[in-house]
């Protein structure tokens, strides 16, 4: 699913697919149908992506995204599944 870096971005594409690739693991997260080591899979290829075509905005990514995703695991996971595995 991440692996498809075959293709090229511009700036706005890669923050459209960053932002369309962020929403599928938000959602993953909530609907809980993924394992944990499956998200911080999908988080880690995520991280990788932004590095590869927005490296100017890793740190960002950092601040908000994975913010995001570790917010969302104590929401609607960390009961069920215990501490999200680090990244």
């Amino acid at each position: 699913m991440f692996d498809d870096w075959d293709e090229e971005f511009d700036e706005e594409g890669a923050c459209l697919e960053l932002r369309r690739r962020a929403d599928e693991i938000a959602l993953s997260i909530v609907d809980g149908e993924y394992a944990p080591i499956d998200i911080v899979i999908r988080i880690r290829r995520l991280k990788e992506f932004v590095a590869r075509f927005l490296p100017g905005r890793v740190a960002l990514f950092r601040m908000i995204y994975e913010n995001r995703f570790r917010r969302l695991w104590e929401q609607f996971r960390l009961k069920q599944d215990g501490p999200l595995p680090e990244w």
